[in-house]
């Protein structure tokens, strides 16, 4: 990632970021300690099957805190004077619907570092997340996907 790079959170995601690094060094990190001490106790290390595997799951762990660091390092929490609720911006929950699929669809928008359709959470930058964006209720847009050009409504929009 680029230095000083601004990276947009709900303070939702945030407080989600701050309670998995405090579990990956309290817990997680004490977990694969415990692997190497252990899996060095089978002597040679060099064909250490366990060994080499705690010490792969441990340049995980320290890549994945170091990320998490680096975001929270640049974070910049959305605060709740920005999200309206007469248009689509960063932080909002958005309903719309689905006009080739006949469903309604809710997301919370969010930036790119938070995204994760899996929890309804929809990054700002993706196709559909971009589409909406400044839209008002009851706009209707039509989005350029991966899966071909769809149309949307935008149903309600939810602080």
């Amino acid at each position: 990632m680029p230095e000083n790079t601004e990276i947009v959170l709900t303070s939702e995601g945030k407080k989600e970021l701050e309670e998995e690094l405090e579990y990956l060094k309290t817990v997680v990190r004490k977990q694969v300690s415990e692997k190497i001490k252990h899996a060095r106790g089978f002597g040679d290390l060099s064909e250490n099957a366990e060994y080499d595997e705690a010490k792969n799951e441990q340049a995980e762990v320290e890549e994945r805190i170091s990320k998490i660091e680096y975001k929270l390092k640049y974070a910049r929490v959305i605060e709740e004077s920005e999200i309206k609720s007469d248009i689509v911006t960063p932080g909002v929950r958005v309903k719309i619907y689905d006009v080739e699929f006949d469903e309604e669809l809710e997301y919370q928008i969010v930036g790119p570092a938070e995204a994760d359709p899996a929890k309804n959470k929809l990054s700002y930058e993706s196709p559909v997340g971009a589409g909406i964006l400044n839209r008002k209720k009851g706009d209707s847009v039509k989005i350029q996907t991966p899966g071909g050009e769809s149309e949307f409504r935008i149903v309600d929009i939810m602080r």
